[in-house]
């Protein structure tokens, strides 16, 4: 494959734990990727998580996509639902990438069960090394009454960081979203997609 392919192939990683969206996350991109041109791929990697384990999905897009899997070191964007997944994949980030976190708390059954210690500073030790932007999306969904848009806060966020329109946005959202909570998504996506970090 040619350079000048590659090149143009751009490449977002979701990483959360079960049952935080990631999948719909996923469908939601694939979607506004592919209205707008782009061969896309999609790679979900489930993991345990029907029990909290860890969901990693790429989202692989651009005029030709080698492969859906994302490498260490080559995620444009790297979106994080709960901040020991994105200690746990922040190293699949460019060097220019950008990392959008969650600023939320889940412990892992590891941490339960007392076999592991939750690491503090998670955040601060993140932003010492990658472009980090952070949102407590989970309190922000509360406050619009539904904690479980919090994702599309976090994708909102995301969004400022992609090339496409607030309108492509919205759009998307509304086709991907169960018809009945298209306004609270729509709502939560705002939030993030105009947050100034």
């Amino acid at each position: 494959m040619s350079t000048a392919v590659q090149n143009d192939t751009r490449s977002v990683m979701i990483v959360g734990v079960g049952g935080q969206g990631t999948l719909l996350t996923s469908r939601i991109l694939g979607g506004l990727m592919q209205e707008n041109g782009y061969e896309v791929k999609i790679s979900e990697v489930h993991g345990m998580a029907q029990r909290g384990g860890s969901v990693v999905t790429f989202v692989r897009y651009g005029k030709s996509v080698a492969e859906p899997i994302v490498e260490e070191g080559q995620a444009d964007v790297l979106i994080a639902f709960e901040r020991l997944e994105a200690l746990r994949y922040a190293h699949f980030l460019k060097k220019d990438g950008v990392l959008i976190v969650n600023d939320w708390r889940i412990d892992p059954i590891t941490v339960v069960t007392g076999a592991a210690t939750y690491p503090d500073h998670i955040i601060e030790d993140l932003e010492k090394k990658y472009r980090v932007y952070k949102i407590n999306a989970m309190e922000e969904a509360i406050k619009l009454g539904n904690s479980r848009v919090f994702n599309n806060i976090v994708l909102g966020m995301a969004a400022q960081h992609m090339n496409f329109t607030k309108e492509q946005w919205l759009k998307i959202i509304e086709s991907k979203v169960p018809p009945k909570t298209v306004e609270i998504n729509t709502k939560a996506f705002l939030v993030g997609y105009e947050k100034k970090d």
